[in-house]
């Protein structure tokens, strides 16, 4: 069982008000290193600089949206094996399927409950301590 303060976590979301309300619901869960980016290109950068355990990003963001940055992190070496979390608006089965071909870990639709989001974790990293 990991320790959620063990593991690192970044957060990307266009909107800083999304931002702040996930990070708040991974610090109710425990979690302690949680870094937030309002872009994914900006996300990519810093997690190629600095690794992280678990990314969460949404899918609808200007630039590059959340599949485009599940594909660059897929296809970079150090960084491929990351566990992904996308966040939706929608259920969008087309979204969903193209996710999963890419390899993410787990999905969630928004808005949702804190605890769903640590089920969804849960379902990658074994229950949390």
């Amino acid at each position: 069982m990991p320790a959620a303060a063990a593991i690192k976590v970044m957060v990307v979301d266009d909107q800083t008000s999304m931002r702040a309300m996930i990070r708040r619901a991974l610090q109710d869960l425990g979690f302690k290193d949680i870094r937030d980016k309002g872009s994914a290109t900006e996300a990519l950068a810093a997690v190629k600089a600095d690794r992280v355990h678990l990314i969460i990003s949404d899918y609808n963001m200007p630039e590059m949206d959340g599949l485009e940055f599940l594909e660059a992190v897929r296809k970079d070496d150090v960084i491929g094996k990351t566990v992904f979390i996308m966040l939706t608006g929608s259920a969008d089965k087309e979204v969903v399927q193209k996710a999963a071909a890419l390899g993410v870990n787990n999905y969630v639709v928004k808005p949702f409950a804190p605890a769903a989001l640590k089920e969804k974790i849960e379902r990658v990293f074994g229950e949390l301590v």
